[in-house]
């Protein structure tokens, strides 16, 4: 596809779903969006002690080189971001407190607050305890407010009365506190407020009935004139705060806020990766190969705390996974109409399979419901044109030595070497190559030499190379690069 399209400021307008290695995705996306980035949501290998591994994706770093890994990845997404972006980092226990410091080192003039998140309430049973939680590091700029409030569930609303009592809340305390609230008691709705009373007037009840709609007062019980917790001339701008409520035969007024702040400990039965990650998944695509997707709900609500009040924010996700983010970015769009957008990074081969095809069907899904959808449902799909990481793949899926030495030969005479390894197999090298497979992990030690033979610089087809015959880049993959990186391409 090459019809990539652009917003006045020369942005990139759709959503996008890249194939390929995330470091380097990361830096080609640099040009495009570099300080353009509102929200950095990621969900990377949690690194587990054991190769016991419940993703599909590498999970079995020592500690060093996992640190290593993440610290490129997080300083090539740091220059993404917007000054006054956001990074959040979804992890477990084995790379929790190692992920902590780092995080301190890269963002030093960031605030890094650690969110736990209980998303196994059956737990993963352990030597000593059942673990049912992870964590979710939020790292936003120090001194300012960042994070929305969290909307609360109608059931958990804590109703209060509007009118005041104690110290201070008689009528005569603040006159532009008492006024008429009007109901309808059919439907037991707010249909309007009065004018503040007069000094003279006096209801006399804390109802009057004025045809078929209720004026409420704040009277209390014994009939003392008190008044209400806002003033006329701000009462209309919550009134979505309030409800009326009949209560043995009287009406009265009662508010509730609907919205708080995030609490350090989530705890929502919607954050079960079970219920609400696998089987949402499966339902959208029921030969999904991914075992352990994030809750929709988990993700989405570590997005909303950020960009709710950002309805044109880019989302980047370069651990994408099964597309967990670029759910939750179109759900939330549908939601408010906003325009969100998302960049998803994946580069293990359920991609088209599972992260593309969900992405579809929930925009898909979203657009036959004919609601609220927003807009920025469209996406790209497009990969980086490998070269040397092809090779690295089959490095990685050989099963035999035998496979092992067919390989270097083609490695020999078809990719791009270090500069300082000779084409040329001699037979000597051979029968030392066979002697090392017969090792123990023999075959582990033949792939890391192999390996080393690549030109790391050349696992992409750079963009500089385009026009080299050699790598047979077609017509319409030089028009979305030109349509991607604009007239420099």
């Amino acid at each position: 596809m090459t019809d990539i399209r652009r917003n006045e400021s020369g942005m990139i307008r759709e959503n996008l779903i890249l194939k390929g290695n995330n470091l380097v995705a990361l830096h080609v996306l640099k040009k495009q969006f570099r300080g353009k980035v509102d929200l950095i949501y990621i969900d990377p290998p949690y690194n587990p002690p054991s190769n016991a591994n419940t993703f599909c994706y590498n999970n079995t770093f020592n500690n060093s080189s996992w640190l290593t890994f993440m610290r490129n990845r997080l300083e090539a997404a740091k220059l993404l971001m917007k000054k006054e972006g956001a990074l959040v980092v979804a992890i477990d226990d084995n790379e929790h407190a190692y992920l902590g410091v780092l995080l301190d080192e890269i963002f030093p003039s960031h605030e890094v607050h650690c969110i736990t998140i209980v998303h196994n309430p059956r737990g993963v049973q352990g030597t000593n305890f059942s673990y049912t939680h992870e964590y979710a590091y939020f790292v936003i700029p120090a001194g300012r407010k960042t994070i929305n409030h969290r909307k609360i569930p109608p059931q958990e609303i804590d109703w209060n009365n509007l009118r005041n009592w104690g110290g201070e809340s008689l009528r005569e305390d603040a006159r532009n506190c008492f006024y008429p609230i009007i109901v309808n008691p059919q439907t037991s709705q707010i249909v309007g407020f009065g004018d503040v009373c007069p000094d003279e007037y006096h209801p006399g009840s804390i109802n009057v009935a004025t045809g078929e709609l209720i004026q409420v007062y704040p009277i209390d019980g014994e009939r003392i004139e008190r008044k209400w917790r806002y003033a006329r001339q701000s009462v209309e701008q919550i009134k979505h705060l309030l409800r009326a409520r009949k209560k043995n035969g009287v009406w009265d007024m009662e508010i509730g806020k609907d919205f708080g702040l995030y609490k350090t400990v989530w705890m929502d039965t919607r954050y079960d990766a079970n219920e609400y990650g696998t089987k949402i998944v499966k339902q959208l695509v029921p030969n999904c190969a991914f075992d352990f997707p994030k809750s929709l709900h988990n993700v989405y609500d570590c997005i909303y705390a950020v960009v709710a009040d950002k309805r044109e924010a880019l989302v980047l996700d370069f651990f994408a996974g099964s597309g967990t983010t670029a759910h939750a970015v179109l759900e939330l769009n549908r939601e408010d109409g906003g325009g969100r957008r998302f960049i998803l990074v994946e580069q293990m081969d359920y991609i088209e399979e599972v992260t593309v095809e969900r992405v579809r069907k929930v925009v898909q899904n979203n657009a036959a419901g004919l609601l609220n959808v927003g807009s920025g449902g469209d996406f790209v799909y497009c990969e980086l044109m490998r070269y040397n990481e092809a090779f690295m793949d089959r490095i990685q899926a050989a099963k035999t030595g035998k496979e092992l030495l067919t390989l270097w030969k083609d490695i020999a005479e078809n990719s791009f070497l270090n500069w300082y390894v000779n084409p040329a197999i001699p037979e000597d090298a051979v029968k030392d190559f066979e002697n090392i497979g017969k090792e123990e992990n023999g075959q582990e030690k033949q792939k890391k030499l192999l390996a080393e033979l690549l030109n790391k610089n050349q696992l992409y087809v750079n963009l500089s190379e385009i026009e080299d015959a050699q790598f047979g880049v077609s017509m319409d993959d030089k028009a979305l690069n030109r349509a991607f990186y604009g007239d420099g391409a």
